[in-house]
């Protein structure tokens, strides 16, 4: 099993916290979308990173090959068990997916004028100040366990001072400020960071 993983990207980040919290023996590639090689793209009709090989399978989609993954190495599970519970992990995920992934992608490309980005800055941190109250009822991300929602917005909140963002301490920011630092110090969390992440927040 092989994972194409960009050494600074928040889709790719999400993968390889799955890899690390399961233990699964993966090789992990580092390059990004301009080196990477033409036959690897080639397996993402979007030519995009991440991509995960496992023998004759290519998955180029970041939920699917989360999913894939759990399915596959089902200890410790990272989706709830129950029907109800998993879909709503899955609508957590799909919510993170539209509504602040553009945001953190505008800014990580810095992809418009000051004053864009300005805006984009003020509507990610009203999107993560939204959910701060979520955590004072459950220890994960709307969940008693660690899951997938966790795997989609770790890699996000630990890109927020790198994207000019600083979470003010506060009290209704306390439980999100609180969650983040426990999930920074589990240690497949600190195993997926590639050396370019750890720097973001030397």
């Amino acid at each position: 099993m092989i994972l194409y993983s960009d050494k600074d990207d928040h889709y790719s980040h999400r993968v390889r916290i799955v890899l690390a919290e399961k233990d699964i023996a993966c090789e992990i590639r580092e390059t990004n979308n301009d080196d990477a090689p033409e036959e690897v793209l080639s397996i993402n009709p979007y030519h995009e990173l991440p991509i995960l090989v496992d023998r004759d399978l290519g998955l180029y989609n970041t939920t699917v090959m989360m999913e894939y993954l759990d399915e596959r190495f089902p200890h410790p599970p990272l989706l709830p068990v129950y029907p109800v519970t998993r879909a709503n992990s899955r609508t957590l995920m799909l919510r993170i997916d539209k509504e602040i992934c553009p945001l953190v992608d505008k800014l990580s490309a810095k992809d418009g004028t000051d004053k864009e980005l300005l805006v984009a800055k003020e509507e990610l941190l009203h999107e993560i100040s939204a959910i701060a109250p979520t955590f004072k009822e459950f220890p994960f991300f709307m969940s008693e366990e660690f899951s997938l929602a966790d795997c989609y917005l770790a890699p996000i909140l630990w890109r927020l001072p790198a994207l000019g963002i600083n979470l003010p301490l506060n009290r209704h920011l306390k439980p999100l400020l609180d969650y983040q630092a426990k999930i920074f110090e589990r240690p497949g969390f600190q195993d997926s960071l590639s050396l370019i992440e750890k720097d973001l927040r030397d």
